[in-house]
C-alpha cells in the first residue's frame, strides 16, 4: 500500500488509516461498504446490517465519573444508534470485553446488565462475545440488524433541508462539568452518563423519504460533513433554530462558553440528523438548516448562518 514505516496513525488520523486499510474492492455480497454508520451485506437471501464501536477507558469514560451499568448503557447505545441511522432497527448485540485482572467482579456484571438493558430498548439482545485481559478496560459491540430501506450518508441533494432528531448538546455539558471536578447541574451529567438516542427516529425517517442520514457522534458539524462530503453538497445551519435548554446556558455561563459551541461541536448524545424534500419532514424532526451546491473542492462544507464556524469543529481521534 506504500505506507511510510515513520508515518503513525496520529499523522494520518482516523479517516486516513481508514483509506489505507479498506480494501478497494469488495464482493457482490456487500450492498454498502465502509463509509455509512453500517455496513449492508447479503446473508443467503436478506440483507443485514452490521455496525461495530469500541470504548477504551479513559479515552471514552473515565471510572470515577460513570458507573459500570452507565458504561453498558453507552456502549450499547453508541451501536444501537448506528444501526438507527441506517433506518433499521436491531436484531443482536455481541460484547468483546477487556480488563485488568483486578476489576471487580461486580463492575463486570454491571456492565453486561447495563448493555442487555440498553439492547432491550430495541427488542435487541446480547448473543455472544469474547473476554481477555488488558491493562485498562476495552469494551467493544458488534450490532446486526435490519431495514425495509437502507438510507445512506450519500443522498442529499441541493434545495433539502436538514432535519434533527434527540437531544443534542447535554452530553458536551455534562463532560464540561466533570471535567471541572463538579456534578451538577445534575441534568447534563445524567445526559453525559446515559445518553438517549431516539431509536425510532431512523426507521421513522426512512420511511419518510429521508435522502441521507447519520448518528451525531463526534458533534453535528463533523458529523454533517461526511453527509456533505459524501454527497458533494454544501449544509447551512440556522443557529436560531436550536433550542438550547436553560441547563446547557448554565453550564455555557459558568464555563465561558458559547452554549452553541455545545449544540454544535459536542458528541455522546446520539441524535439523528438527517436530509428531507422540504415537505417530507416527518413529525418530532426538527429542521435546522438547507443543503446547498458545492462550489469547489475548497468550499467549506458546513456552515452555521453563511459562515464558517469559528470554534471547536468536534471530536476528531488522535487529535
Amino acid at each position: 500500500m506504500g505506507v511510510d514505516a515513520e508515518t503513525t496513525v496520529a499523522d494520518v488520523g482516523e479517516f486516513g488509516l481508514i483509506a489505507e486499510v479498506v480494501p478497494a474492492e469488495l464482493s457482490e455480497r456487500v450492498l454498502i461498504g465502509p463509509g455509512d454508520d453500517s455496513a449492508l451485506v447479503r446473508v443467503g437471501d436478506a440483507p443485514v446490517l452490521v455496525a461495530t464501536d469500541v470504548l477504551v477507558e479513559n479515552r471514552h469514560f473515565r471510572r470515577d465519573w460513570v458507573e459500570a451499568y452507565d458504561v453498558g448503557r453507552r456502549a450499547a447505545a453508541a451501536n444501537l444508534a448506528d444501526i438507527a441511522a441506517m433506518g433499521g432497527t436491531t436484531t443482536a448485540l455481541t460484547v468483546g470485553f477487556a480488563a485488568p485482572g483486578d476489576l471487580p467482579e461486580r463492575w463486570a456484571v454491571d456492565l453486561a446488565r447495563g448493555i442487555a438493558d440498553e439492547a432491550a430498548l430495541v427488542g435487541a439482545e446480547v448473543v455472544g462475545g469474547d473476554v481477555t485481559a488488558a491493562e485498562q478496560v476495552v469494551v467493544s459491540v458488534t450490532v446486526v440488524g435490519t431495514c425495509e430501506r437502507a438510507v445512506r450518508r450519500d443522498g442529499a441533494r441541493p434545495g433539502e433541508v436538514v432535519a434533527l432528531r434527540g437531544r443534542i448538546g447535554w452530553a458536551a455539558a455534562g463532560l464540561a462539568v466533570l471535567g471541572r471536578g463538579f456534578r451538577s447541574p445534575r441534568v447534563v451529567v445524567d445526559a453525559y452518563r446515559r445518553p438517549e438516542p431516539p431509536y425510532d427516529a431512523g426507521p421513522q425517517a426512512a420511511r419518510a423519504g429521508a435522502t441521507a442520514m447519520i448518528d451525531v457522534s463526534d458533534g453535528l458539524l463533523a458529523d454533517l460533513g461526511h453527509v456533505a462530503g459524501a454527497s458533494g453538497v454544501t449544509i447551512d445551519l440556522d443557529s436560531a433554530a436550536f433550542e438550547i435548554a436553560d441547563p446547557l446556558r448554565d453550564v455555557a455561563a459558568a464555563t465561558n462558553t458559547d452554549p452553541l459551541q455545545f449544540v454544535l461541536a459536542g458528541g455522546d448524545d446520539h441524535p439523528l440528523a438527517a436530509t428531507f424534500a422540504a415537505d417530507d419532514v416527518p413529525d418530532g424532526w426538527t429542521v435546522v438548516g438547507r443543503v446547498g451546491e458545492r462550489r469547489s473542492a475548497e468550499t467549506v462544507s458546513v456552515t452555521v448562518d453563511g459562515a464558517p464556524w469559528e470554534g471547536s469543529g468536534g471530536h476528531q481521534h488522535y487529535r
